[in-house]
């Protein structure tokens, strides 16, 4: 694949999902907005995924990652590797939940940069598809991101607060 040309790549089963990821993260220059239903078992808690994530976040002091759940619990309770990144980088970092009335999205997605894109059919479906140099496809997931993350809310936080 030469620069710049669009590129989309079929995959079927959760590491060749993984590695889609990791590749993406690996692109990503300024923003990368992640959709899932928990983040449970997809690699998030990785050392591979956390380095990507963390010299994306140090690349630039205007680069942007926003995780969206529909239960950011697993994420909290089950990967510390990212809450470490939170604590890190909350300045660039965000994590939020959807409300109730969003929980029949089951697309999950990623966006990196108004780029390149990576897209589950279903959370419970294995098969999806890796795009890259796609702008269109790309500001249609991205718009989709936004009104999201509009209607949601913060859910977890850089410090655990309680008595």
């Amino acid at each position: 694949m030469s620069e710049g040309e669009l590129h989309h790549t079929t995959f079927d089963g959760i590491s060749e999902y993984g590695a889609a990821l990791d590749e993406l993260c690996g692109l990503a220059q300024q923003s990368l907005f992640i959709f899932e239903n928990d983040f449970d078992s997809l690699g998030f808690n990785s050392e591979k995924r956390f380095t990507l994530l963390r010299r994306f976040l140090l690349s630039g002091p205007n680069v942007q990652l926003h995780l969206l759940a529909h239960d950011t619990q697993p994420l909290v309770r089950f990967c510390p590797r990212i809450m470490i990144l939170m604590k890190q980088f909350s300045h660039l970092m965000h994590i939020y939940q959807t409300p109730v009335n969003l929980r029949h999205l089951t697309a999950p997605f990623t966006v990196a940069d108004v780029r390149h894109f990576v897209r589950r059919f279903h959370f419970d479906d294995t098969r999806g598809i890796f795009a890259q140099n796609d702008p269109e496809g790309t500001i249609v997931l991205k718009s989709r991101f936004e009104q999201m993350w509009e209607s949601s809310q913060p859910s977890a936080s850089a410090t655990t607060l309680g008595l």
